[in-house]
């Protein structure tokens, strides 16, 4: 049987300490602030993310520089015969193709397998830990390549936006679009499902938004993504958040009231996306499960 490594980035939400206590290796994304380069997780916390990006800094994100991603390839084949590579989504980020192209040199053709399963930040993390259960399982870095690609759309993930000042900013919509909504307490809920990132539905007020998220998600399960069993529970849910922790555990306690029985993770959002969508903001998502508990 082969000794196949997981490695992902900072963009599943894993934390390099988590990866280290759970046998996986986690690359550090880069954040530019004020033209610096911070490393997440290493050098910059989230903390330290919020107060800057709170304070009006020049925040944009980065593809890591392709020396991090072959200094740590190389690092980890020199125990491990293959490598299960899982970035973040190539409609999100470049990252992809690029490892994609990394992955066909001489060094790592036939070694580095590197998964284009369209997922982020809990998605994704969820995807991690099911590559690193069928390797136990004794599958081989293709087979799990092919069995997370094979099942990029069992997935879904809606995001309500507390603000539109983020998207403002970035150019992504007008002032005047958001001066309105904020003077209506719109709140705008986004949706990922594979590749692409949607506007999905607006509201008013967090009650509101956590209904319409939760009516979505259960719709995905029972008619888009395959079937829901309310018996034998048979989808991860998750919760991210930016800077919203105590919303986030008061959705958990709504998502279990409707789906009892159901395994609940919460993480906070990771950088690379919430430097665009700014502070409060509340994510539901769900991830059929492909490895039996």
């Amino acid at each position: 049987m082969s000794n196949i490594a997981i490695v992902t980035d900072t963009t599943s939400g894993i934390t390099i300490q988590e990866g280290k206590d759970n046998g996986i290796y986690v690359l550090p994304m880069p954040i530019i602030i004020d033209n610096k380069e911070y490393l997440d997780g290493i050098d910059l916390t989230h903390d330290e993310f919020y107060e800057f990006l709170t304070s009006g800094a020049d925040i944009h994100t980065s593809q890591p520089a392709a020396g991090s991603v072959l200094d740590l390839w190389n690092e980890v084949l020199a125990s491990h015969d293959e490598i299960v590579y899982i970035p973040l989504s190539s409609g999100l980020s470049g990252s992809c193709a690029s490892a994609q192209l990394f992955s066909e040199e001489d060094d790592f053709a036939g070694k580095v397998h590197v998964v284009n399963n369209q997922r982020v930040s809990v998605t994704l993390r969820q995807s991690v830990f099911d590559a690193k259960a069928l390797a136990a399982q004794g599958k081989s870095g293709a087979e799990i390549k092919k069995i997370l690609e094979d099942t990029k759309f069992d997935s879904s993930i809606y995001i309500m936006l507390d603000t539109l000042d983020y998207l403002k900013k970035g150019g992504r919509i007008t002032p005047a679009a958001a001066a309105f909504a904020k003077i209506l307490n719109l709140k705008p809920i986004l949706q990922i499902h594979g590749e692409k990132l949607d506007a999905f539905s607006k509201c008013r007020g967090i009650k509101q938004a956590k209904k319409i998220m939760i009516n979505a998600i259960r719709e995905d399960m029972e008619e888009k993504i395959g079937g829901l069993d309310m018996a034998s529970p048979n989808y991860h849910l998750e919760i991210a958040h930016t800077e919203n922790q105590e919303a986030a555990e008061a959705l958990k306690e709504e998502l279990l009231a409707e789906f009892p029985g159901f395994d609940v993770h919460i993480d906070p959002l990771a950088l690379q996306i919430a430097c665009h969508i700014g502070p409060g903001s509340l994510a539901v998502a769900c991830t059929k499960k492909i490895v039996n508990d």
